[in-house]
C-alpha cells in the first residue's frame, strides 16, 4: 500500500513538471523584443477603446485611462525611453483600473459576449505584459549586479589565444558597437591582420573600458574606432562622449598607437513602414551626429589623428542613410559594408606610413 502511495505520489510530480515544462516552452522569451513589447502596448489600447464604447459609464471612466495608456505606449517606443520600467508600471496600472472598473459598471444590452470576449483577451495581454514587466526589472537588476559591465568576457579567451604580433605584422584593431561587431572583415579584408573587437550595443564609456584587454594588450600599429550611435540613442550627453573617445585617444598614443576615428553613420527611416520598426532619426537624431562628428573632424585635425569619413559617402541629398545601404536605417548591409571597406583601407594605409620612430608624435592632451 504504501509502495502504492508513493508510486502515485511520484508520477503526479512527473506530471506536474511536464506540464510546467510544456507551459514554459509555449511561453515566449521575457523580456520581450521591443518590436514585440510595442504591438502587446498598441493592443492593450486597441482593446480598452474598442470594449469601453459598449457600455456608457464605462467609455466616460475608462476616457482618461486610455489616454494614459495610448501615451504610456508612445512614450516607450521613443529610443531614450524604451526600457522604462516607471513608465510601464503606469501603463499597467492604467489598464488593470479600467478592467477593475469593466467589472463593476452597470452593462447595457449591447455589452455582448464579443465584448467579453474582448476583456478577456485584455487581461491575457495585461498579464504578459506583467510577466514583462518583471523580467524586464530582473534585466536591469543583473546590469547594475553584474562585475563584468564592458564585457570583458567576450573576446577574453581569443585575446588569449592571439599573442603578440609578429615583427612583421601589421595588425590593425577595429573598436566598435554592433556595426563593427556585425561586419565580416575577413571578408572585406582578405589576409589581413584586421581583429574585431566590436561588441553590440555598447556606448564609448564600455568602449574606453575594454581598452586595456581589447587594443592595448594586442599591440596593434593601428586602432580603428567607430562610435558614438549608441551614446546618442541613450542621450548620453555629448561632453561626455567627447571625454571617453579623447581617453580612449591618449591611451592608444601612450602605447604608440595610430588612432583613425570613424565618422558616425548617418541614419534613415525608410524601412520603418516594412520592418515595423522604431525612426532611427528619433533616437540619433541627424544634427546630434553632425555636431557629433565635426568635433571629431576637428579633434583629429588639431591632434594629429586620422579621420575617416564614412558619413560623406553614405548620405543622401537628404541627409539621411541612403536606404540601399541598410535594411534597417542602421547597421550597413552588405552594400554599405562595400562603401565603408575601400575607405577604411586607406585610412589605414595613411596611418601605417606615419608610423615610422621619426614621424611619430605624442599628441596628448584634451581638445
Amino acid at each position: 500500500m504504501m509502495h502504492t502511495k508513493r508510486t502515485i505520489r511520484a508520477l503526479s510530480i512527473l506530471i506536474l513538471s511536464l506540464a510546467a515544462l510544456s507551459l514554459q516552452a509555449q511561453r515566449p522569451p521575457y523580456p520581450l523584443p521591443g518590436r514585440e513589447a510595442a504591438q502587446l502596448y498598441r493592443q492593450i489600447g486597441d482593446l480598452m477603446e474598442a470594449t469601453s464604447i459598449a457600455a456608457p459609464e464605462l467609455a466616460r471612466a475608462g476616457a482618461p485611462l486610455i489616454v494614459n495608456v495610448r501615451q504610456s505606449a508612445e512614450t516607450l517606443q521613443a529610443g531614450p525611453t524604451r526600457e522604462h520600467v516607471g513608465v510601464l508600471y503606469q501603463l499597467l496600472r492604467n489598464a488593470r483600473i479600467y478592467l477593475e472598473i469593466s467589472e463593476v459598471v452597470p452593462r447595457p444590452e449591447t455589452f455582448s459576449a464579443d465584448v467579453q470576449k474582448q476583456l478577456a483577451e485584455l487581461r491575457a495581454a495585461l498579464d504578459r505584459t506583467e510577466l514583462h514587466f518583471r523580467s524586464s526589472l530582473d534585466t536591469k537588476e543583473q546590469r547594475l549586479r553584474n562585475p563584468d559591465r564592458d564585457n570583458l568576457r567576450r573576446y577574453a579567451e581569443d585575446n588569449r589565444t592571439m599573442g603578440p604580433p609578429s615583427p612583421k605584422e601589421k595588425r590593425i584593431v577595429f573598436l566598435g558597437d554592433s556595426i563593427t561587431d556585425g561586419w565580416q572583415l575577413n571578408q572585406y579584408f582578405p589576409g589581413k591582420p584586421y581583429v574585431n573587437r566590436g561588441i553590440g550595443g555598447q556606448i564609448t564609456g564600455e568602449m574606453l573600458g575594454r581598452m586595456k584587454a581589447d587594443v592595448l594588450d594586442l599591440k596593434p600599429a593601428a586602432m580603428v574606432v567607430l562610435a558614438g550611435t549608441n551614446d546618442l540613442a541613450r542621450r548620453v550627453a555629448l561632453d561626455v562622449i567627447k571625454n571617453n573617445l579623447t581617453m580612449i585617444a591618449d591611451l592608444a598614443i601612450a602605447h604608440d598607437i595610430e588612432v583613425i576615428f570613424a565618422s558616425i553613420l548617418p541614419v534613415s527611416d525608410y524601412h520603418v513602414s516594412t520592418n515595423g520598426g522604431t525612426p532611427q532619426t528619433t533616437q540619433r537624431p541627424p544634427a546630434s551626429i553632425l555636431e557629433l562628428n565635426r568635433w571629431l573632424r576637428e579633434m583629429c585635425k588639431v591632434r594629429g589623428l586620422f579621420y575617416l569619413d564614412y558619413f560623406s559617402s553614405m548620405v543622401d541629398g537628404s541627409g539621411l542613410l541612403q536606404a540601399t545601404l541598410a535594411d534597417d536605417g542602421l547597421h550597413p548591409n552588405a552594400a554599405g559594408y562595400k562603401i565603408m571597406a575601400p575607405l577604411a583601407q586607406a585610412a589605414i594605409e595613411a596611418a601605417l606610413r606615419s608610423t615610422a620612430p621619426a614621424a611619430r608624435k605624442k599628441r596628448f592632451g584634451i581638445f
